[in-house]
């Protein structure tokens, strides 16, 4: 397949994609060649060869005019290339051009209403010629006005979500610290690496997945397999009590909902694997099929906020990753996740994000985990994110803390993509307008960075391993993972 699933810019980091144009005449599915970031920008000479939008995104560009100076300021806060004055220039232009072309409209109406009943034949061919000297210039600028929004959306949509006050401006290294639970063990042995410790207890198979698939697979075997279902099963059981609805997504999407979600399945370096000849991808998460759920729908406000929790695979081609942090589970091209996922009204979102972020705490804490959890910085902002907090635990192998979970409000910036809206309760009696609703997302466990956390924290000097007492029932009762077991199989 061709390279093209999340886009991330150092750690973590995605970027939104720049909209697909789609040529004329061209056929729904679209080639999986074709460049999300090639679509034909704007000048009038260029106007008769702009394919037109395959989406817009509902972008408040009387806002970024009005703000233009805060926009651009907070592009560059969350190292975005933004141009903003390209975007208020491509709006004024269109704003102007939209006039004369309502002008000309206008005119041809009446122009059209003036040749009805009898007149003598000079003039009706007098009308005629008008009408078709209107129709002409009418066809030119609008095929003009159409390039101005192509360039609106291209540029318009790389502009990132606006910033909590809160978030701390600049670099990863400025992340602020919100709470720390727990204390690092103290080993009175060597620790190993989760790859030798899973190897001696017969749940990694590298190998075959090297043989098999290619570098970055791996055959979960044995407890392997039954710790990863566990964790599953367990973090499902955990998000249904708090009210999310379960579901099991697809793994293939369409590169425009992915885009609508703030995703780049066409751009250089992208983690996302595009399949040939089609306009669908393997997600990287499962945010992307739940933020589709409810694309171009008007919802009540009574029946918000929506919660729904999803097991999915997750393709990532990791473009660009190197490092120690590489080895085994920490980078995978296929890994499975449960992830949380919101839509909900602007009141609501802020709380409903220290909730996500405090589901999260207690499932981990539950397992016994060491972690912090932080405030993380603006350049650490995906397009989408408005605010993301992360938890890193502590992998003592690795000698540092590693993400193993995050928690975004995304406000309107979905939303408005993905044209998910609500109606909000009458006031005095009377129906009020549709406004965006806002998307939370969150995750609940992505497997095997929780994996590496409990085989290095919980392993002991004879090579075994102590399960969690949570996951325990969804072992079958299997306190300890121990050598013996795998040699007693063999």
């Amino acid at each position: 397949p061709a390279a093209a699933s999340l886009v991330r810019g150092g750690r973590g980091r995605a970027f939104v994609a720049a909209p697909r144009a789609r040529a004329v005449k061209e056929p729904e599915t679209a080639s999986a060649s074709s460049n999300a970031s090639s679509a034909p920008a704007t000048s009038s000479s260029e106007s008769t060869s702009s394919p037109p939008l395959a989406w817009r995104a509902a972008i408040d560009f009387k806002k970024i005019r009005d703000n233009a100076e805060a926009t651009q300021t907070n592009a560059n806060n969350r190292a975005a290339s933004v141009d903003v004055s390209a975007v208020v220039a491509a709006y004024e232009a269109y704003q102007t051009l939209k006039g004369t072309v309502d002008e000309l409209r206008e005119r041809r109406n009446v122009n059209a209403k003036s040749m009805k009943g009898k007149m003598d034949k000079e003039k009706r061919d007098a009308l005629i010629e008008e009408g078709k000297a209107l129709k002409d210039e009418l066809a030119g600028l609008e095929q003009e006005l159409g390039a101005l929004e192509t360039t609106m959306q291209i540029e318009g949509q790389k502009i990132p979500n606006d910033t909590h006050p809160d978030v701390p401006i600049g670099g990863e290294e400025v992340a602020a610290l919100r709470r720390e639970v727990g204390a690092k063990r103290d080993f009175s042995f060597a620790v190993a690496n989760h790859v030798d410790v899973g190897e001696r207890l017969g749940m990694f198979d590298f190998e075959t997945g090297g043989k098999v698939c290619g570098s970055r697979f791996v055959y979960l075997t044995g407890a392997g397999a039954m710790l990863e279902l566990a964790l599953i099963n367990w973090a499902m059981q955990k998000v249904v009590a708090k009210g999310f609805k379960p579901m099991v997504v697809p793994d293939l999407v369409r590169q425009s909902t992915m885009e609508k979600c703030g995703f780049q399945p066409r751009a250089e370096n992208t983690q996302v694997y595009s399949i040939q000849d089609s306009e669908l991808c393997l997600a990287g998460t499962a945010e992307i099929l739940l933020g589709g759920v409810y694309m171009d729908e008007a919802l009540e406000e009574k029946q918000l906020p929506i919660k729904m929790a999803a097991f999915s695979h997750c393709f990532r081609t990791e473009a660009g990753a190197a490092g120690a942090a590489t080895r085994g589970m920490y980078r995978l091209h296929q890994f499975s996740k449960v992830e949380m996922f919101v839509v909900s009204t602007p009141e609501q979102s802020d709380a409903i994000h220290d909730e996500l972020i405090a589901i999260e705490e207690e499932m981990y804490d539950e397992l016994g985990f060491h972690f912090k959890v932080l405030d993380m910085s603006s350049e650490d902002l995906g397009a989408p994110a408005y605010r993301k907090f992360d938890i890193e635990a502590w992998m003592p192998a690795l000698e540092r803390y590693g993400e193993i979970s995050s928690a975004s409000n995304c406000t309107d910036y979905q939303a408005r993509r993905l044209n998910i809206k609500y109606r909000p309760n009458p006031v005095d009696g009377k129906k009020q307008p549709l406004t965006h609703c806002h998307t939370l997302n969150a995750t609940a466990c992505a497997v095997p960075r929780m994996i590496i956390t409990i085989l290095e924290n919980f392993q002991e000097e004879d090579g075994s391993v102590r399960v969690p007492e949570p996951l325990q029932p969804f072992m079958g009762g299997l306190k300890v993972l121990t050598p013996e077991d795998v040699a007693a199989k063999k």
